[in-house]
């Protein structure tokens, strides 16, 4: 008996035995588990890390898209105020064509442009001594004519509500030319300027040597630039103040004097732009090439 009670004992023992080394097998692998899981883990991490950064990646593309609507809406808003007022000032100048009855003359040759400011386009050219239809629109430096029902803008100050003159040019053609009152038309002294010269330098002639009879120099007609043309001539002086107020006189009759353009003193001066005043004419080698000694005047 105390045999088998001693072998029971044991067997309990056993039982005991395995009972806890069960457990600590299971924690074993546990741990191992635990072990394996935790050597793999910067590769996990990493695989957390470019979640997150997938994540971030789509949530600033989500942000980008945003903007680029957002900022496509303001443009889309933006030409769809421009396209309403394209359409209002199309129904203003349509109102203004329609509504035009004032005729009035032109002085000068003048281009027709699509519309008053700078990005005009040049649509054409009209003839001095035409009477033209004005619908009473005006800027600064532009007036608003309808030329065959459209609406067209020329350099203001050369309209006139006068009928042109119109001479017999020495061509035998007839030339429409403004009122020339307060210019003298009488031929100058020197007969032999206006050789070679369109009648309208040769007003111009005649308008300057009885105005400024101080000036006893002209030179006219020459093979070169515009002068090769007959439409210039140079009114010979070194004297600024002089010069100056020559210069002035010509800018203040140029609709009469049918000018093209004036250069003195290394500047230049056109009608058609008129509004910006003098501008530089540039460095071109010498006194005279810069025009510092003499006016140059060119006519149409």
């Amino acid at each position: 008996m105390a045999i088998s009670h001693k072998r029971d004992t044991d067997a309990r023992r056993k039982s005991k035995a395995a009972l806890v080394a069960g457990p600590l097998a299971l924690l074993a692998t546990g741990t191992a588990v635990t072990i394996g899981v935790l050597a793999q883990g910067p590769t996990s991490t990493g695989d957390v890390i470019t979640a997150q950064s997938d994540a971030t990646d789509i949530s600033r593309t989500v942000d980008v898209v945003s903007r680029s609507d957002s900022r496509l809406a303001a443009v889309r808003g933006e030409r769809y105020i421009l396209q309403m007022q394209d359409a209002y000032d199309a129904r203003k100048t349509h109102q203004a064509v329609e509504n035009a009855h004032v005729h009035v003359w032109t002085t000068a040759p003048l281009n027709l442009w699509t519309t008053p400011d700078g990005d005009a386009k040049k649509a054409g050219l009209i003839d001095s001594g035409k009477k033209v239809l004005i619908t009473g629109r005006r800027t600064s430096d532009r007036t608003e004519l309808v030329v065959d029902g459209k609406s067209r803008w020329v350099t203001a100050g050369y309209l006139s509500e006068d009928k042109p003159v119109v001479e017999k040019a020495s061509s035998g053609t007839t030339a429409a030319r403004p009122s020339t009152a307060g210019l003298s038309t009488a031929p100058c002294p020197d007969s032999s300027v206006e050789s070679g010269l369109v009648p309208n330098a040769v007003l111009v002639y005649r308008a300057v040597c009885h105005a400024f009879p101080q000036i006893d120099t002209y030179l006219g007609y020459d093979a070169h630039g515009e002068h090769a043309s007959g439409k210039a001539i140079d009114i010979m002086t070194s004297d600024k103040a002089l010069g100056d107020q020559i210069a002035a006189y010509l800018q203040a009759h140029a609709s009469e004097l049918h000018l093209y353009d004036v250069i003195w003193w290394d500047q230049i001066w056109t009608p058609e732009r008129a509004s910006e005043g003098w501008r530089d004419y540039g460095d071109h080698g010498s006194a005279t090439a810069n025009h510092m000694d003499h006016v140059h005047v060119s006519t149409y």
